[in-house]
């Protein structure tokens, strides 16, 4: 990992004025792209992602997004309900993916076990060492992320917000009013339509 430092910043006695770059093996990254194309055929086959995920994959983009909430926004002037979006950002999303959740998460779209088994044991013992300058700092474990450099980043995190958006949508439609999400990565979009605008507020 290369350190560089952040440019125009006032000062650099903080950690976020750095940001470090990671330098993966270039045909490592290949394959890591041919094994993200063939994982995002599977989990579209069988109709476990989403259907609000709207980035990470692909023919689908933020443009898409801007087009859902407008369509939102507009069918509910026509029904004269009330539309309220909030937007929200999962913060340090990339470093917290739970490596055990993840191979929970393949199990349940019905991968083959040797599938499951190669992310569970390719996600673990990793190692890493920072560079600065001419300092070189001691290996040490990075057991706790998926790396945002990764190929295989966009699919395996949207595979695992989408169960997250299925659990959400169940539980809303308890509720009285109707529940949107609009998910592109860490950043998503909540819309709650009602005809009170006390309740698609609250």
């Amino acid at each position: 990992m290369i350190i560089i430092p952040k440019s125009k910043k006032l000062s650099y006695d903080s950690l976020k004025s750095f940001k470090p770059i990671v330098l993966l093996n270039t045909i490592g990254k290949l394959i890591e792209k041919v094994i993200g194309d063939r994982l995002q055929f599977q989990v579209i086959l069988n109709n476990f992602i989403h259907q609000s995920q709207l980035e990470g994959l692909k023919f689908k983009s933020t443009t898409d997004i801007s087009i859902a909430l407008t369509y939102f926004i507009c069918t509910g002037w026509i029904k004269n309900i009330s539309t309220s979006p909030s937007v929200f950002d999962i913060m340090q999303f990339f470093p917290s993916l739970n490596h055990c959740l993840l191979a929970l998460i393949l199990e349940k779209t019905e991968f083959e076990s040797r599938v499951v088994n190669f992310f569970s044991n390719y996600l673990v013992n990793r190692k890493t060492k920072y560079f600065w300058n001419n300092f070189s700092s001691f290996l040490f474990n990075v057991n706790v992320e998926v790396g945002q450099c990764l190929a295989l980043f966009p699919i395996l995190s949207t595979l695992y917000l989408s169960l997250f958006l299925h659990i959400l949508e169940k539980h809303s439609k308890n509720l009285d009013l109707k529940f949107s999400i609009l998910s592109f990565v860490d950043n998503s979009f909540l819309i709650t339509q009602s005809k009170s605008f006390q309740v698609s507020n609250a």
